[in-house]
Formats: C-alpha cells, sequence, structure tokens
C-alpha cells in the first residue's frame, strides 16, 4: 500500500514540476516571439516580464470571509498529510527479535538481524543460488520473511524454491519454533553475456 503511494505521489509531484517548468521556460525565454507561435489565452506565463501572480490576483479574495478559512484549512490539511506519509516512511516494520521458547519455562530472545544473516547466508549457499537477500518483518503479528534470490543462469527455479523451503526455511522454523514463517520470495536471474556456440 505505502510503495503504491509513494509512487503516485512521486508520479503526481514530478509530472506538476516538468509542466511547470516547461510553463516557466517557454514564457521566460520568450520562445512564442522567437519560434512564431502562440500560446493560450490561460497560459500563466507568455513572456520573460510575467508573474506567476499579479497584484490584482493576490487581492482579489482578500476581503471574503471564506478565503481565510479555505487557506488555512487546505494548508492545514498539507501539512497533516504530509506528516502521516513521513512517520509512514520512518515506521520501522522490519523484526527486531523473535522470543524463542527453550523449553524449561524460560525464554530466549532472538535478534532478527542475526536470523536475517543465517537465512541470507543458507539460502545463498544452495545451489545454483548466486546471491541472497532476506528481510524479516512483522505482518499481522507474526514474522514474514522478504526473500530476494538472484539464480544462476544453470539453476532450476522449481528446485531452488523447494531446496529454500525445505532446507533454510525448514531450518529457521525449527531453531526459533516458529509453527510457520511466511515467506515472499522473489526470483531474479544472473545477468550474463551471450556465449557463442558452434
Amino acid at each position: 500500500m505505502l510503495r503504491t503511494v509513494n509512487r503516485v505521489l512521486l508520479g503526481l509531484t514530478g509530472i506538476l514540476l516538468v509542466a511547470l517548468g516547461a510553463a516557466v521556460l517557454v514564457g521566460a525565454l520568450d520562445l512564442p516571439v522567437h519560434w512564431d507561435f502562440s500560446l493560450p489565452s490561460a497560459w500563466p506565463f507568455t513572456g520573460p516580464d510575467d508573474v506567476l501572480l499579479t497584484d490584482a490576483d493576490r487581492r482579489r479574495w482578500r476581503g471574503r470571509d471564506w478565503w481565510w478559512a479555505v487557506v488555512l484549512g487546505a494548508l492545514a490539511a498539507l501539512v497533516l498529510l504530509a506528516l502521516w506519509w513521513l512517520l509512514a516512511q520512518l515506521r520501522r516494520r522490519r523484526l527486531r527479535e523473535i522470543v524463542v521458547d527453550c523449553g524449561d519455562g524460560e525464554v530466549a530472545r532472538l535478534r532478527g538481524r542475526a536470523l536475517e544473516e543465517a537465512l541470507t547466508a543458507e539460502a545463498g549457499a544452495l545451489d545454483g543460488v548466486d546471491h541472497a537477500r532476506v528481510v524479516l518483518t512483522r505482518r499481522h503479528g507474526s514474522p514474514e520473511a522478504r526473500i530476494t534470490l538472484t539464480l544462476a543462469p544453470h539453476a532450476a527455479p522449481a528446485t531452488a524454491l523447494r531446496r529454500l523451503d525445505t532446507e533454510a526455511l525448514h531450518h529457521a522454523r525449527a531453531s526459533t519454533g516458529l509453527p510457520r514463517l511466511r515467506a515472499k520470495v522473489r526470483l531474479r536471474a544472473v545477468r550474463h553475456r551471450a556465449e557463442r556456440v558452434g
């Protein structure tokens, strides 16, 4: 969800900035005069001496009662939206630790980073896996592994996935006592130059 919101916001901001930059450049460089074309009547900048808001535009709504309420309300909404977005970026969803039941009534706390490193090392050592990256997050109260496997050219994806589940993930579940460890796996291929045969 957050990734989609980020992409939409970045896309809209980019479109807005490109459009505003184009409008400013067309007016500032006086392109209609140099290239002999006309601009629409609503175009904000028609020449190098134009400004975004004229004195008349700035004073137009000052006498209206609703003007300041709308301005302050819009600015407050914009600030709240920006704060929500910033807090959503800073929120740590990464798994900090896992509580492991030792079986004798005692518990041990395993750092999430330690389990990530162990899973990364074991997944990276699988046959056909050139590189592995593991990030543990907490989703709906239970741990979830996000795994990226970069496969060698000779690797079979189905075999790599099966071995990841039966070896690396099985060992992680057994060592932590987790009944299940959900995993999202993304497969990538190693980029290599084409070889000439024959």
